[in-house]
């Protein structure tokens, strides 16, 4: 057995036509399929919601409920905001640029661009809070991924022991922590 890939990935929203709209004209991306039911299918229970569909590029799909009858929308206080957010490619720097330009002109806060060597990322909220990230990967990405990736069991097991970043791939971020 082995996953074939991500057929959705589904969070919640505050309001379906005000994110369909906003992913339409922020990040381009096409609204594809909708399904509205009075009942949840998989429990049966009585809770009407609205769940929406976006096309994210090569057969990744965005999908979003609105849930009218719960209480407003939260999140983890427990976990700092950066932590969960919802990573999407871009083909280069410039369209990662470009996004950016176009986000800031539509009076969007973006952060970045933050080097982390091996891709390149900027970082924004959409309109229901979540935090989004737009990365490119370097140029020289699958050199630098092929090097971290030799010493990932021993990162892992020392972080297990530890709780305390190991240093063998602190390369990866040792240019953005000295430009700063």
């Amino acid at each position: 057995m082995k996953i074939e890939q991500i057929h959705h990935v589904a969070y919640r929203c505050k309001d379906a036509k005000e994110t369909v709209e906003w992913y339409k004209k922020m990040l381009n991306m096409d609204y594809t399929l909708a399904f509205a039911e009075n009942f949840v299918p998989s429990t049966h229970e009585p809770d009407p919601y609205m769940h929406i569909f976006l096309d994210a590029g090569n057969g990744n799909v965005l999908a979003f409920f609105e849930l009218p009858t719960k209480p407003a929308m939260g999140r983890d206080e427990n976990t700092p905001v950066w932590v969960q957010h919802l990573a999407l490619k871009v083909k280069d720097r410039d369209t990662l640029v470009a996004y950016k330009e176009h986000l800031e002109a539509n009076g969007v806060e973006v952060l970045g661009v933050t080097d982390h060597s091996v891709f390149h990322s900027i970082y924004f909220f959409d309109p229901n809070g979540h935090r989004i990230e737009l990365a490119y990967d370097d140029p020289e990405a699958a050199a630098m991924a092929a090097k971290a990736a030799e010493v990932k069991e021993e990162m892992l097991e020392e972080w297990s022991r530890t709780k305390r970043a190991p240093r063998q791939a602190a390369w990866l971020h040792e240019k953005e922590l000295t430009d700063t």
